[in-house]
C-alpha cells in the first residue's frame, strides 16, 4: 500500500471529465464514473469509516423486527464531524470538483455525508427523490454515492431511473413502501428507463436531487459498504421547509442559516472552488 501522504495527494488529484459525461448527466440527472478512487484509497478509507460506523451506530432492533426503511441500511451522518480521517475522504477536492462541473457551477459546499451500510440480507431501499427531504432553493445538488468495495447486483447497487427528474408525481412522497409502489407505477406509464447495474471498485455514481432512485436487497452474507457525500452550489439558499422532514434537515444540517440567505453555517463549508 502506498504512504497516507500519497494516497491524500491521489484524493485532491483532478478528474478529467469529458464533455459526453458532462452532457449525458445534464441529460439524466446522474452518471458512473469509474476509476474515481483506486484500491489504496477504498482500502484504507473503507477500513475507517467502517470501524467508526460500528462505534456510532445505534441501531439495536432485530433486522425482521424493523420497518422498510429501517431494513434499507444502517445510516450514519455527518461521520466528519466525529473523526478527522472521516474527514479528510469527505472533503477531498477530486470528488468535489466532479461535482462542481457535473453542475456547471462555480463551486460546491457540504450539504452533509452519509454512510449507508445495508446489511446481510437487508431489504430493498424504495424508489425516492433526496430532494424531498432538502429545504433547498433549487435542484443545484448532487450526491456522490462511494462505494468502498465493488458491489454486485446480489448486494443492492444503486439503481436509477433515467430522466425521472422531468416527472412531478411522487415528489411529495418519503422513503416507504407507499413511494416503492406509487413511484415505480409513474415510471412505468412514463417508460422511464431504469439502470440497474454493478458497481467495480473505484466507481463512484453521482446524481441529482430530483431524479428517482433505489436499491434492491442485499442477498449476500457481505455488509454492503457505501459513503456519501451531498454537495449543494455554494450559493444555495435555504427555503422555507415544505414538509417536516426538510424543517428536520434545517434544523440538523444547516444550523443557524436564515431562509433567503446563502447556507453558510460551520458545517456547510465550500469544499471547491473553480
Amino acid at each position: 500500500m502506498e504512504d497516507l501522504t500519497t494516497v491524500f495527494e491521489i484524493l485532491n488529484q483532478p478528474y478529467k471529465l469529458t464533455q459526453g459525461q458532462i452532457d449525458f448527466y445534464r441529460e439524466n440527472k446522474f452518471v458512473k464514473l469509474k476509476n474515481v478512487l483506486n484500491a489504496e484509497v477504498i482500502a484504507h478509507f473503507g477500513e475507517v469509516i467502517k470501524e467508526k460506523v460500528k462505534e456510532l451506530n445505534t441501531q439495536a432492533i432485530p433486522l425482521e423486527k424493523r420497518d422498510t426503511y429501517s431494513k434499507a441500511f444502517l445510516q450514519i451522518m455527518n461521520i466528519w464531524t466525529h473523526d478527522d480521517e472521516v474527514k479528510r475522504f469527505v472533503f477531498n477536492r477530486r470528488v468535489a470538483q466532479i461535482a462542481t462541473e457535473l453542475m456547471g457551477v462555480d463551486g460546491v459546499r457540504m450539504y452533509h455525508d452519509q454512510a449507508l451500510f445495508k446489511e446481510p440480507s437487508g431489504g430493498f431501499t424504495p424508489w425516492h427523490a433526496d430532494q424531498y427531504y432538502w429545504p433547498l432553493s433549487n435542484d443545484n445538488t448532487v450526491t456522490a454515492w462511494v462505494p468502498l468495495q465493488e458491489i454486485p447486483l446480489e448486494m443492492g447497487p444503486l439503481e436509477f431511473s433515467a430522466k425521472s427528474h422531468l416527472l412531478q408525481e411522487g415528489r411529495q412522497l418519503k422513503i416507504s413502501d407507499d413511494s416503492e409502489q406509487v413511484i415505480a407505477k409513474k415510471l412505468r406509464l412514463g417508460d422511464f428507463k431504469t439502470i440497474i447495474e454493478p458497481f467495480e471498485a473505484g466507481e463512484v455514481s453521482f446524481h441529482s436531487g430530483w431524479i428517482f432512485h433505489r436499491a434492491g436487497a442485499n442477498i449476500t452474507d457481505k455488509m454492503r459498504q457505501v459513503m456519501t457525500m451531498i454537495y449543494m452550489d455554494k450559493d444555495m439558499k435555504l427555503i422555507q421547509p415544505q414538509n417536516e422532514n426538510q424543517q428536520a434537515d434545517w434544523d440538523t444540517w444547516c444550523p443557524r442559516a436564515k431562509v433567503g440567505e446563502v447556507i453558510n453555517s460551520p458545517i456547510n463549508p465550500v469544499i471547491y472552488e473553480k
